[in-house]
């Protein structure tokens, strides 16, 4: 099995579809699928579904296909879904919020148990996530201190540009080693920390220019 640090970025971002597909067909009792079948119903060609599944040594049978039970057994241990990671948001604005409130609620294996705001105010927000608990907001002040005490290694940051570098170089020296970053700036970190951007205005601005070139694109080919 190749090393963690082997496999490449693109198909570590693509393990999360994977596995939330062959939980479905589990679901559904569906006991064999191979790459073709795969790769038709989440728009990966199968090589790439071949490849990606190669990183992890031999998981299917030639002419056999893949065992759903045991390949879904697979990734979620290489996701670690048998643990409860806990996650902090730093920014409780109105995205923070939703996020807090939402909790990753299509997953069992994540949970936001806290928030931090410089805004005073925003420590009286009372807030319940989807699972019925209350989750506290404190001021960022506190953050190091209650990241240590419960034993957060992963953030979501949701500040605005100008504040998005010194809260991830906080988050750093408490000891967070991955960053969920919706902030518009790209945050610079050590490189045993990881960094995942979401840059909602950059996706919108390329689906707009897709829609508007469609015809385009499409004729280029």
């Amino acid at each position: 099995m190749t090393s963690e640090n082997q496999i490449p970025r693109a198909t570590a971002q693509r393990l999360p579809i994977y596995y939330y597909y062959l939980s479905t067909l589990n679901d559904a009792g569906i006991k064999r699928i191979n790459s073709s079948e795969i790769s038709e119903a989440i728009k990966f060609d199968a090589a790439t579904v071949r490849r990606d599944f190669s990183y992890f040594g031999a998981l299917g049978k030639r002419g056999f296909g893949y065992d759903v039970s045991a390949l879904l057994s697979f990734f979620s241990k290489v996701l670690s879904q048998d643990k409860l990671n806990k996650v902090a948001v730093v920014g409780v604005g109105n995205l923070g919020q939703a996020l807090m409130k939402n909790n990753f609620s299509h997953t069992s294996n994540i949970e936001i148990v806290m928030g931090f705001d410089a805004d005073d105010d925003k420590r009286s927000i009372k807030l319940v996530n989807e699972m019925g608990k209350s989750v506290p907001v404190y001021h960022v002040k506190e953050l190091a201190e209650r990241l240590h005490a419960n034993n957060i290694t992963i953030a979501i940051l949701t500040v605005p540009e100008k504040a998005a570098q010194e809260v991830t170089d906080q988050l750093v020296a408490a000891g967070i080693k991955g960053i969920l970053n919706f902030s518009p700036i790209r945050i610079t970190v050590p490189s045993s920390v990881r960094v995942q951007n979401v840059d909602l205005t950059t996706g919108m601005q390329t689906l707009i220019y897709f829609v508007d070139n469609f015809k385009n694109i499409k004729s280029a080919k």
